[in-house]
């Protein structure tokens, strides 16, 4: 075991396996009672298959309990899912959605002690403590991650400076003045910070900058060591959806092998988006989670359409919480051209794997008579954009050839310079649809 990241305030994360289950069991049954009797949505469908909470005996009676699902958020806007009355609700916050209303989530003041308790175990399996100085730049309002990394961050005994996201000269100037030791944004944003640090001529090796905590956005294993060999810090990825509770589900730890999910407040399970049958340990399928200490807005069974698996074997650094497979893809931000699967995750892994490529890329669909059509803009460094023209076509040959190798498409493929693709503070937008303009 890791002693030093046995930290009191990460105890949970230890505890035996068995007092872990009897905890999430007992906590299970709790939650699916209190959401019987105040979520109308819930206990409809709960009578509709015969069911009544104390029909839940053992962690696999989960099984038998019914789906919640994005849409149910929606149809039950903005409070139809609260199971706390408003009196004891201290926190709303609510999803970015670009179409439609947004989905609304609640906290008590019990729920925001539970979130920012997970947001300092994350941190603290990220190797923070106390008198780190820590430049939040995931974006505060509405948005669960601002907040909710500064509560965690605040609470651990870190200093916090609450930059939001934006203003990249700012952010530049703060870390380099302020000595940051830790900082919490996007992952693409980051890549961004250190274009700009490059422009600016700030040297991001040379600062205290050590961790980095990015999440909001999947990302591949290929850009997190960009950003490692670029900027000399640790990037862990942390994982959360606001209609569980925010950031702070899972993280990982030091060894950076798959995120540990924090088990005593979420259950998770696997299972097959098309069967919708539980999958065994190890085999690939979509992210289902239960809440198990919200008290305002308890979720049951909820389809994240992440797609991941759980590990089998337990972690070196001792934490009995399991772990899974770091978020690559979501079963929902499938595109399909020609009739074949394509994940925005397989073209960034089949670039990064070419020297001369940058992290930025956008996939742009098109419809032309009929069919669909994707181009893939890749950025380039400057030195390969500025090199001959029968370069450049070897380069971009290259590229097509191992995102074909991955996906199993011949896609088009275009070379772009430096700085010419959109940059985003928040989620990068990695796919811009022009079928229906």
């Amino acid at each position: 075991m890791n002693m030093t990241e046995h930290h009191p305030i990460s105890a949970p994360d230890f505890m035996p396996v068995n007092e872990l289950r009897a905890t999430q069991l007992s906590r299970l049954q709790r939650t699916v009672q209190q959401a019987y009797d105040h979520v109308p949505l819930f206990h409809r469908r709960l009578d509709e298959r015969g069911l009544k909470p104390a029909d839940v005996r053992s962690l696999e009676d989960v099984r038998r309990l019914p789906f919640t699902v994005k849409a149910d958020l929606r149809d039950t806007y903005p409070y139809g899912l609260f199971a706390a009355p408003m009196k004891e609700i201290v926190r709303l916050h609510a999803s970015s959605g670009t179409t439609g209303k947004p989905i609304v989530v609640a906290y008590t003041q019990d729920d925001i002690r539970v979130w920012t308790e997970t947001i300092m175990r994350s941190l603290v399996s990220c190797g923070l403590h106390a008198g780190d100085i820590v430049q939040n730049a995931y974006g505060y309002g509405l948005f669960t991650g601002g907040l909710g990394a500064h509560y965690g961050a605040e609470a651990l005994g870190a200093t916090v400076i609450p930059i939001s996201g934006g203003n990249t000269e700012r952010q530049l100037m703060v870390m380099k003045d302020f000595g940051v030791t830790a900082i919490c944004c996007t992952p693409s944003y980051f890549l961004h910070l250190i274009d700009q640090s490059q422009q600016m001529g700030v040297d991001l090796k040379k600062l205290p900058l050590r961790a980095g905590v990015f999440g909001a956005e999947p990302w591949t294993e290929n850009m997190r060591e960009r950003i490692e060999a670029q900027s000399n810090i640790k990037a862990y990825d942390i994982y959360g959806l606001t209609e569980i509770i925010g950031p702070g589900v899972g993280i990982e730890c030091a060894h950076q092998a798959g995120l540990h999910i924090f088990e005593d407040h979420f259950l998770a399970e696997i299972i097959d988006p098309e069967t919708l049958e539980p999958l065994p340990i190890g085999s690939e399928g979509e992210l289902v989670l239960t809440t198990l200490s919200k008290q305002a807005m308890p979720m049951i069974r909820y389809r994240t359409r992440d797609i991941t698996a759980f590990y089998t074997e337990p972690c070196a650094c001792g934490r009995s919480i399991r772990r899974i497979r770091r978020i690559g893809r979501r079963s929902d931000d499938m595109l399909i051209i020609r009739g074949i699967n394509v994940f925005p995750s397989q073209i960034e892994a089949g670039l990064l794997r070419i020297e001369g490529t940058l992290p930025h890329y956008q996939i742009v669909l098109t419809r032309e008579k009929d069919l669909d059509q994707m181009e893939v803009q890749v950025e380039v460094t400057p030195e390969v954009f500025s090199d001959e023209v029968r370069g450049l076509e070897e380069l971009r040959k290259k590229i097509v050839r191992s995102i074909e190798t991955i996906t199993g498409i011949r896609v088009a493929l275009r070379l772009v310079e430096p700085h010419t693709i959109q940059r985003s503070e928040g989620k990068a937008k990695r796919v811009i649809d022009k079928r229906n303009m």
